[in-house]
């Protein structure tokens, strides 16, 4: 069967005006009357939908398709007519509508508004609903620019692991996986991994500069709208790179992407910007067109003591910001994106080029207005004694790092690199504020339907 995407009928109108095509799709809406009726059919191929017109005169089973409910399949046949004076620009005149499978009257989704929370339990089916069908749509088009991005700059995409016995972080938040038999199936302890960037750095000490996008795992027992065990994770590492080049490929990264879903995603940031954040559009092209600043955790530190009246956390030197300090800094004092340099030794990864201050290490967030913190990077510690001496400071099995050393016995340099949380980032471009709706199928504690 030859169809026709409705995606493309919106793109280009003029050439299918006149012509017999064939659509299919789900039902969103069926009103009629005696002698015509009206569907908006949706084929997921875009936001929008396609309005179907079928008469009684023209059908003998018009009363038939009359009865037809919301969320039916469909396959309709007919002539499209532009319609430049009604509300929407073309209509399918409708010469033939065939049943595919009729959605019974339970199908959840008959209303037009549902809370997230209730749509939460049936997420196979919430990908019909409005919202979802934009942020899902707008999750893939993100997902297109970060390897369209990377690519550009000729990074290599490589996979990592996604079974590890070692922890990235030093945080131990790890999922284990079950001995089998009793017996280790890979002969010690394993987990699903929190992080490619270990796997990466190897990489980037062969190929100059990679990039990872794939899930992570955290076994952390959080409930907050901003936590998942499951995520998608996007890390580059780049070979003769230090801060600075680090900070310089995560603003462009931003502004790509940003640029890329300004420009291919209008309706769903319309449709987002109109019923979850109204300011939503305005502060995509702030950032997109800002140039970010650059300031040191203590020069953060020193500004918001000055405002400690005004947090639920009070600051102090030596603490991890927490988001109200870090949307503060870029919301009501600079009022732009921002990189947040220097952080105290102790509050960062082991794996982070310690200063020549000997208190701090060479690690970076990027902030931005709505979110706070989005992105956390650093330049690795390339220098083989002092990484040793970290990792046999702060791990329990230091020589699960041995091939980690490695890279600083053989051929080492210089290196930076950061993370991403991809779910992070789509919060931000859609201005949903719960994790749990951009994700297809949330893995939370408590929940893995």
């Amino acid at each position: 069967m030859k169809r026709t995407d409705i995606r493309l009928i919106f793109e280009n109108k003029e050439a299918y005006s006149g012509n017999e095509i064939t659509v299919c799709g789900w039902i969103r809406t069926l009103r009629s009357s005696n002698a015509i009726g009206f569907i908006e059919i949706n084929d997921g191929s875009c936001f929008k939908n396609l309005q179907v017109v079928f008469e009684a005169e023209k059908f003998e089973n018009f009363k038939e398709v009359t009865t037809y409910t919301v969320g039916s399949a469909i396959i309709c046949k007919g002539i499209l007519k532009l319609t430049p004076e009604a509300k929407q620009p073309f209509e399918l005149s409708a010469t033939d509508i065939e049943l595919e499978g009729l959605a019974d009257l339970s199908y959840p989704l008959q209303k037009k508004k549902h809370s997230p929370e209730f749509l939460r339990t049936i997420p196979h089916l919430r990908g019909r609903a409005n919202t979802f069908s934009a942020v899902f749509r707008m999750r893939s088009e993100l997902a297109f620019a970060l390897h369209s991005f990377f690519r550009s700059r000729g990074f290599m995409y490589v996979h990592t692991p996604l079974i590890t016995t070692g922890d990235a972080e030093g945080a131990g938040e790890m999922f284990r996986l079950a001995p089998v038999g009793g017996k280790e199936f890979f002969g010690q302890p394993a987990y699903l991994t929190v992080s490619g960037q270990l796997e990466g750095e190897s990489m980037a000490m062969a190929f100059g500069k990679i990039y990872t996008f794939g899930p992570t795992f955290r076994a952390e027992n959080s409930n907050t709208a901003r936590h998942a065990a499951e995520f998608w994770m996007i890390e580059p590492e780049m070979a003769f790179a230090d801060l600075e080049d680090d900070m310089e490929l995560a603003e462009a990264m931003i502004k790509y992407v940003l640029n890329h879903i300004l420009t291919n995603c209008k309706d769903e940031l319309e449709f987002l910007n109109r019923f979850y954040d109204s300011e939503l559009i305005e502060r995509l092209n702030t950032v997109a067109n800002s140039e970010f600043g650059r300031i040191t955790y203590t020069e953060a530190v020193d500004v918001l003591m000055k405002h400690n009246d005004e947090f639920e956390y009070k600051v102090f030197w030596g603490c991890d910001l927490a988001t109200e300090h870090e949307r503060y800094l870029t919301e009501k004092i600079y009022k732009k994106p921002l990189f947040v340099t220097d952080y105290p030794k102790e509050i960062k990864a082991f794996y982070m080029r310690l200063n020549d201050d000997g208190k701090t290490v060479a690690a970076v967030d990027a902030l931005v207005p709505g979110v706070g913190e989005i992105i956390g990077g650093s330049q690795r510690e390339e220098r083989l004694d002092l990484l040793e001496a970290k990792i046999n400071e702060v791990m329990d099995n230091p020589e699960t790092y041995s091939r980690y050393l490695d890279l600083r016995r053989y051929g080492g340099t210089k290196h930076a690199g950061f993370g991403l949380g991809f779910e992070r980032l789509l919060m931000y471009v859609t201005g949903i504020s719960n994790i749990r709706d951009v994700l297809p199928y949330p893995r939370t504690a408590g929940n893995a339907y």
